[in-house]
């Protein structure tokens, strides 16, 4: 201290100005610590508890800590300053320190809360950032308080009754507050389905208003990035903005409404598609104009997914509970301050936002089962439970989520929800953004969701890019091999196989039987699954000799309609009528003529017939292709109307192969090996035989995996043994186990554990079979585990583990084994049940637990399960009638419906089109 600052006289502490500010400052800080205390009790109830209890008058609250902050701050801040000023030489010089650490402590506490607070001219967003922020908020009030006495005590008597009568009225306050809002929040809001035949579920006896919904512009404030990824979603695009949709749903209500009276079924479509119009109550009315609503051009809105609480079932079919969620105070006013209000509060306090709009659900592949699982009930088709699409029953049944114990290939980590593929991160600044990728760059999840609908985009008149990330997304799905070539014009000649590096010479004027394999390569679920009858994938196959074109199959013609005579990897639908369903009319499916959709690490083998000519010169360039097309021209032509002119939609190539061959005497053409491995190549062409289901080709398949056997022999034994297990060649397949199980390395052991629990059981060494399945059932495979693998969701390998303990349970008869045989029942009862709580409508778990339930004499039980049998299984007997009128009237889908089809490259009408190069194909070849 200078000699000068100690010759001047001391000014007083405090000033009467400062003392009227500092009674301000007080009064301000008494009534934040009373709404601070409130708050805290809040957290600290939730934290312990786990449950959320944060409401309106919670908002409102934190809206007062807010204004209260506001307003303390220039005062504190000013007073500090001004106090500091006087006192800062006084000799007291404890006091002085602990009245820089307080003012320290009230700057630390009042600039967290600002950068907290989100202004709008000035946001911290970063994770870390904030949560530095958020403890130091918290705990520098604790550091004030401590500092503050430290202070006090050090100077003029401190005045204890006012800061216990401050305290006392803090802690009642708080527990009044406290207790009449837990009674408010322990009163939950009854649901019920309302929107039957759909299974969602609202609060009971409302609906909710289109304007509570219809807030995307709102969301769009903050979340910029987000808004404009599902801008061009077809979550966005779902309703009557929907042309394609919009034919289809218009078309169904004119029918049920000529049938029934009422368009009621048509709620099975609008769950999920026109959630808006649904659940305000317009759709309802057989009128209904969606020219006049706003709503019927909103699509699934972010709060169409965000509101929704839970997913009641696997069911699909809307299976999901949606309720009006709170809102922040002021969310409808039309005051422009006060607007300014609700947007500082979501802001400030993004917590409850958070926890209203983001459920646990939401992460889950369960949340999109909800729309992307459906069946037909039988309010919509009068006729029976019929099974539609299903994304998450293929998800779950696969390799790629972890759950199938006998998927063909798996990947090194499981993938756990739909998320992963359809919403990988997209750099953003987004509020929300996060380090999604583990690359340290904030990210959002992409809402675009993009999959396979290029069709709509397109018909919409988007810009191009709009599809772009949709094209680079379906050429991960799969790839084409040329594999093999067989001599002769059946699958008994002579195979020649791997094509590459083996190239065989052709002679002129003979008859080959090409083999091409499709296998699903980048996809968790079906291909193509969804629309799948409308959707039109096929195999594109052209053959020429030098520039001469000799076979053809999957040819466009003048109106972009592929010949019908190629090979389509979709499912082909019919009415009880024995009529294609082509109109998207769902209320008339009644079965499919064929199914070729290929699951996810599984393949599909086509054959086709060639005949080289006698005058035919070298080499022989053959040219594969996976196309796709969204809508087939069948539909697409109800959809335009008068205004069809063509099938114009864009077609996606997913994959290519190209292949030459040498004629007789010549020499072979240059060639590269495929970048596949020699044993994965005969190991899906296995595949694409065992998968055929069909006698012909078992031996076929037998003979690939023999092959892949020498090259893998752990993957070639493993898979030879399904061969032969389904043949009946039991001790064939226990050997070739055997040599999967000993090869190194050795085979998935939970694949080997799924197989030898089938051998054994067929066998009859039932103990044997339950203990290789309970292993299968708890997942005891260590490398399993570590891949984040769970077989507890495979609801097959469970059924049969059921129906395994009920034979078991049979085998101890008579009174002494009474107990033991009631045990193995139960764990029988258990391990159904666990079935069906993953899929209640599967049919062989509802009849084997038909049986347990028999066994132990609840006969109720029994009957309801029988039911439930009844209504799930397929009805062989009665589209006898509607397949048989169908293959009489077309002869191309006849053949494509056949066990073992060869598809014909030379036929005339094939080769014509093929030479013409129709429009649409030109642009195929011009890679538009």
């Amino acid at each position: 201290m200078s000699t000068s600052s100690l010759n001047q006289p001391l000014l007083p502490p405090l000033s009467k100005g400062l003392r009227r500010l500092l009674a301000l400052v007080l009064f301000l800080f008494g009534l934040l610590a009373i709404n601070s205390l409130y708050l805290v009790a809040v957290t600290i109830f939730e934290h312990s508890s786990g449950q959320s209890i944060q409401n309106y008058f919670y908002l409102i609250a934190f809206l007062v800590h807010l204004v209260l902050g506001l307003l303390i701050l220039v005062p504190a801040l000013v007073f500090g300053a001004l106090h500091l000023r006087r006192a800062r030489h006084r000799p007291n010089r404890y006091a002085v320190r602990a009245g820089l650490g307080l003012y320290s402590s009230v700057i630390l506490l009042l600039a967290s809360g600002v950068l907290l607070t989100r202004f709008g001219f000035f946001e911290v967003n970063d994770p870390l950032a904030r949560s530095w922020a958020y403890w130091i908020h918290v705990l520098a009030p604790l550091a004030v308080i401590w500092l503050f006495i430290l202070h006090r005590l050090a100077g003029p008597r401190l005045r204890w009754r006012g800061g216990a009568l401050w305290a006392t009225a803090a802690v009642i306050i708080t527990a009044v507050t406290m207790a009449w809002h837990l009674a408010g929040t322990s009163q939950e809001v009854p649901l019920a389905r309302a929107f039957e035949p759909a299974l969602t579920k609202t609060s009971v006896g409302t609906h909710i208003p289109a304007e509570h919904l219809m807030v995307d512009a709102v969301c769009a404030e903050c979340h910029a990035d987000i808004a404009a990824q599902h801008e061009q979603s077809m979550h966005r695009l779902s309703s009557f903005n929907n042309p394609a949709y919009r034919f289809s749903i218009e078309d169904a209500r004119k029918a049920l409404m000529k049938r029934d009276g009422n368009v009621k079924a048509s709620r099975f479509c609008a769950t999920c598609h026109d959630q808006v119009p649904l659940f305000s109550g317009l759709f309802d009315d057989p009128g209904y104009d969606a020219d006049a609503d706003p709503g019927s051009q909103a699509g699934i809105t972010c709060l169409g997914c965000h509101a929704i609480t839970a997913i009641n079932s696997p069911r699909g079919n809307g299976d999901y509970s949606i309720v009006d969620p709170p809102r922040y105070p002021f969310a409808f006013s039309d005051n422009a301050f006060l607007e300014t209000v609700n947007r500082q509060l979501i802001k400030a306090k993004p917590d409850f936002h958070k926890r209203t709009l983001l459920k646990p659900v939401h992460r889950d592949a369960l949340f999109c089962s909800a729309c992307h699982k459906v069946h037909l009930p039988r309010e919509l088709n009068h006729y029976r439970w019929l099974r539609g699409q299903n994304h998450y029953d293929s998800f779950l049944l696969s390799g790629v989520s972890g759950h199938r114990v006998d998927s063909f290939y798996y990947p090194p980590h499981a993938t756990g929800a739909c998320a992963d593929c359809h919403m990988p991160p997209a750099v953003s600044d987004d509020p929300a953004a996060r380090d999604l990728g583990g690359d340290g760059v904030p990210s959002v999840h992409d809402h675009l969701f993009a999959a396979a609908n290029t069709a709509v985009p397109y018909m919409l008149g988007l810009p191009p890019d709009a599809n772009q990330r949709r094209f680079e997304t379906m050429r991960r799905a799969a790839r084409v091999d040329i594999f093999g070539l067989r001599e002769g014009s059946g699958v008994e000649g002579r195979l020649h196989a791997p094509l590459r590096p083996l190239l065989p010479a052709l002679q002129p004027g003979e008859n080959y039987l090409l083999e091409v394999v499709v296998r699903t390569v980048g996809m968790g679920h079906e291909l193509t699954q969804g629309t799948a009858d409308s959707n039109e994938l096929w195999l594109d196959l052209e053959v020429r000799a030098g520039e001469r074109l000799i076979g053809r199959s999957g040819a466009l013609d003048g109106q972009g309609d592929v010949d019908p005579w190629a090979y389509f990897l979709n499912a082909y639908l019919l009415d009880r009528n024995g009529n294609r369903i082509e109109r998207r009319n769902a209320q008339d499916i009644f079965v499919a003529l064929y199914n070729h959709q290929i699951p996810p690490g599984a393949a599909a083998v086509v054959h086709y017939g060639l005949r080289v000519p006698e005058d035919a010169q070298g080499p022989i360039t053959l040219d594969a292709a996976v196309r796709y097309r969204k809508f087939d021209t069948r539909f697409y032509r109800h959809v335009k109307g008068e205004e069809f002119t063509g099938n114009d939609l864009p077609i996606a190539t997913l994959a290519t192969d190209r292949l030459a061959l040498p004629l007789a005497g010549e020499d072979a053409p240059p060639s590269r090996p495929r970048e596949i491995a020699d044993w994965e190549r005969w190991n899906d062409y296995g595949i694409g035989l065992l998968r055929q289901g069909k006698r012909g080709e078992s031996r076929q398949a037998e003979a690939a995996f023999a092959e892949v056997e020498k090259l893998s022999p752990a993957n070639g034994a493993l898979n030879l043994a399904r061969v032969l297990f389904r043949e009946g060649r039991l001790d064939d397949a226990a050997a070739a186990l055997g040599r999967a199980a000993t090869a190194d390395p050795p085979a998935f052991p939970w694949t080997l554990a799924w197989y030898s629990a089938l051998v054994e059981r067929e066998r009859g060494n039932l103990d044997r079979a339950i203990e290789l399945l309970e292993s299968l059932a708890e997942t005891r495979i260590g490398e399993a585990r570590e891949r984040g693998f769970d077989f507890g969701r495979d609801y097959r390998m469970l059924s049969e583990l059921g129906r395994t303990l009920y034979e078991r349970a049979r085998q101890e008869r008579g009174g002494p084994k009474r107990d033991a045989r009631n045990a193995l029942l139960e764990r029988a009862r258990e391990r159904l049940e666990q079935a069906l709580a993953l899929d209640p409508e599967h049919a062989a778990s509802h009849y084997n637990l038909s049986l347990v339930f028999t066994e132990l004499g609840q006969t109720d039980q029994a009957d309801r399960h029988r039911t439930l049998h009844e209504r799930y299984r397929s009805d062989d007997n009665a589209v006898e009638h509607s397949v048989t009128l169908h293959r009489s009237r077309n002869p191309a889908a006849d053949h494509a419906a056949e066990p073992v089809a060869v598809y014909d490259l030379q036929r005339p009408a094939a080769l014509a089109a093929g030479r013409r190069e129709s429009e649409p194909e030109k642009r195929i070849l011009a890679g538009q």
